[in-house]
């Protein structure tokens, strides 16, 4: 059986992974793109995904995040 790992080819990370910190930055908003593939054919263009799970997404749930730029998995 081939490795699945050739498919992965960033780092993922989960919220006990990533500490924010307020502090200064030369970085200016407009200057950021959150833009990212969710496959070969779906840009975000805020990468959030909520969960597939009946409890989490439904069709509002769905609905709200594609028009702020996100995907809800159904």
């Amino acid at each position: 059986m081939a490795s699945t790992d050739s498919k992965f080819i960033g780092e993922g990370l989960t919220y006990d992974d990533v500490l924010l910190v307020p502090n200064y930055s030369e970085v200016l908003p407009r200057d950021v793109q959150l833009h990212a593939l969710f496959s070969r054919n779906i840009q975000l263009k805020t990468p959030i995904v909520s969960a597939a799970m009946d409890t989490v997404t439904e069709s509002k749930m769905a609905i709200a995040m594609a028009r702020n730029g996100g995907i809800g998995v159904v």
